[in-house]
């Protein structure tokens, strides 16, 4: 079975048919093993009637009893070796079926790993939580046909060569009816792969809106659309059961063919032997074998009714796992050519270097703490969206164009931490330690820093205790936190942090401006903020207005010359003009229940602009 840490190989994503036979061509030795042992398994299954007829006609009808009990321990040797084999072959397919489950896993995960920022642009999250809960335990599923599928095959062959000895018209109504049976069923598995491959469609967006109901059902109920969500999820809900009708009305014609049809069939087989054995031209040892025959064939034949019924549903979920595989991250492009496309071909500066985005003029002093401080957010978003490139951008970095530096020399040294970026599921360790594992001497650091002291202390088990996903166990100054003790544990060189601290209280925002100075000393360091006790600590802010600098320099200096500089750090309402209705904070909405643990009781649940990149960079990270 494939390894946890093992490379689980180059997919072949030409479709569903082509991915299932790249799942079992993966483990080529095991698959083989498992269609040998099935297939002992089901002939030595035939083989008993043939051993029990032999009993019957040399031993028990002649009155023999040495030739009857020789049959009789042949016959118990063959059944206990059988059942070893039974035991081989169901531990091979466990094998089988787990290494496809697991390596489908290990590259969906990959591949959205590989996407990065660029996957929440093409594909909801209820696509992949559906392929990752439902279509790859489908398609290991599909798998069992490497097993029992060959050995039922086969059987089938074997036992018509049996029957051959027999009676040639058992043998030809036996080769004859699996074709019929086909016949039969293979338009209701068109029909069914059709029908569920529109289910599985549902049920993604039925998904989706739960995600959102989760993530926003506070919101909703505040503006008062509680009632039209409600009644949207119920029409979808509708809609998926109403399919879900029809699939499981395609799926049971289907179990009831792989059930009926097989009966039937060999119901036939039946009385002809019994006709044959009437008139004599058959003996009553074979008459016996018959019936065993007949026995042994029902389940064979059913199970590969049951094996189409496996394979098209199993391809209807490689087709939904080879469409996200197909899928592309962003392009690395450099936008500075004159043709507008191509490679990054310039190498990231070799030394810690000036920042420049020439829209807004922000210039950025390397190994400087730099704040950006504008009266409208989603303005000064767009300046940290440029620099950190996430789109379209004319920064330059050290003189260089930054959209012509290879992205991964961009991700690997400009971080975006913006404080709604998301938080994954796990231990508090493993959330702030991201890709990396920090040794405990830097997380205390970068704990410290962060002033999420109070956060690990109140928590039953510190570090090691789990945390929900987006960390909605928290409250939102401790998330806002726990972002940027990861943030600063990345380590990056330039660091570009978005509104760090402005769901804190005004005692906890001084320690973490205080602490965040030191701790990034000779580092590159940019915070949009408002906070002038932020402001305070930084050794450069510049003053935007509708996202060009006014006015640089220190806070001291901007607050004496500036007046709409200091009607926006004092927040004074009734001097600023907020056009745009979003202030200083206003990406933050009240929640009385996080006042405890440093908090102002703001818990964010809006995008922010660099948060559409920076937040999926962050998950990447």
């Amino acid at each position: 079975m494939i390894d946890a840490y093992e490379d689980p190989g180059t997919p072949d994503s030409r479709g569903g048919w082509a991915y299932l036979a790249w799942l079992v061509r993966c483990q080529p030795w095991r698959a083989l093993a498992g269609a040998v042992l099935a297939s002992v398994w089901m002939v030595l299954m035939a083989v008993a009637p043939y051993l029990l007829s032999k009993a019957v006609d040399d031993g028990l009808e002649p009155g023999d009893t040495t030739a009857l009990a020789g049959w009789t321990a042949a016959l118990f040797a063959v059944g206990a070796f059988n059942a070893w084999v039974s035991i081989m072959r169901h531990r091979t397919m466990t094998r089988v079926r787990m290494d496809g489950y697991f390596r489908t896993t290990k590259v969906v995960v990959g591949h959205t790993l590989r996407l990065g920022a660029a996957l929440p642009r093409q594909v909801g999250a209820a696509e992949v939580v559906t392929i990752g809960v439902s279509d790859v335990h489908t398609i290991a599923g599909a798998l069992t046909v490497i097993g029992p599928g060959v050995g039922s095959v086969v059987v089938y062959v074997f036992v018509a060569g049996l029957l051959l000895s027999v009676s040639p018209l058992l043998a030809a109504v036996v080769l004859l009816g699996m074709p019929v049976v086909a016949a039969l069923v293979g338009p209701l598995m068109s029909r069914l792969q059709g029908t569920e491959t529109e289910y599985r469609e549902r049920q993604g967006v039925l998904t989706a809106r739960i995600g959102d109901l989760a993530g926003g059902l506070r919101v909703l109920n505040g503006l008062g659309g509680k009632e039209l969500f409600a009644a949207s999820f119920d029409r979808d809900s509708q809609r998926l059961r109403a399919q879900g009708y029809r699939v499981g009305a395609v799926t049971s014609w289907m179990q009831a063919l792989g059930v009926g049809l097989p009966t039937l069939f060999l119901a036939v087989v039946t009385w002809l032997a019994a006709r044959l054995a009437a008139q004599g031209d058959m003996t009553v040892g074979e008459l016996v074998s018959v019936y065993g025959y007949v026995a042994v064939l029902i389940g064979p034949v059913a199970f590969l009714v049951d094996m189409g019924y496996q394979l098209s549903r199993g391809v209807v979920a490689a087709r939904r796992v080879v469409r996200l595989l197909r899928l592309e991250p962003a392009p690395d492009t450099d936008t500075s050519t004159d043709t507008g496309s191509g490679t990054g071909v310039t190498d990231a500066p070799g030394e810690p270097s000036v920042l420049h985005d020439p829209v807004s003029g922000v210039r950025v002093a390397p190994g400087r703490l730099t704040a950006l401080a504008g009266a409208r957010h989603t303005e000064v978003t767009a300046v940290v969206d440029r620099l950190g490139r996430y789109g379209p951008t004319d920064a330059t970095w050290g003189g260089v164009r930054l959209d012509a530096v290879p992205l991964d020399q961009v991700r690997d040294r400009i971080l975006v931490a913006d404080n709604e970026a998301d938080l994954f599921a796990g231990t508090l360790r493993e959330v702030v330690g991201g890709r990396r594992a920090p040794s405990a001497a830097d997380v205390g650091r970068a704990v410290r820093a962060a002033a999420a002291d109070d956060i690990v202390q109140g928590l039953p088990e510190g570090l090691e205790s789990p945390v929900t996903a987006q960390g909605r166990s928290l409250s939102g100054g401790q998330r806002q936190r726990v972002r940027l003790v990861r943030a600063l544990l990345a380590d990056p060189g330039t660091l570009l942090a978005v509104e760090p601290t402005s769901a804190l209280d005004a005692h906890t925002e001084a320690a973490v401006a205080e602490r965040l100075r030191a701790a990034r000393t000779g580092r590159t360091t940019v915070v949009t903020t408002t906070s002038p006790l932020l402001l305070a600590q930084a050794d450069t802010v510049h003053y935007l207005v509708d996202g060009k600098v006014t006015a640089s320099g220190h806070h001291h200096e901007l607050l004496e010359r500036e007046p709409g500089y200091r009607s926006l750090v004092a927040r004074d309402t009734d001097d600023t003009d907020d056009t745009d209705g979003l202030g200083p904070d206003s990406d933050s909405d009240s929640d009385p229940g996080d006042d405890a643990g440093g908090d102002k009781g703001t818990d964010s649940d809006t995008d922010t602009g660099a948060g559409a990149g920076a937040g999926a960079e962050e998950v990447v990270r």
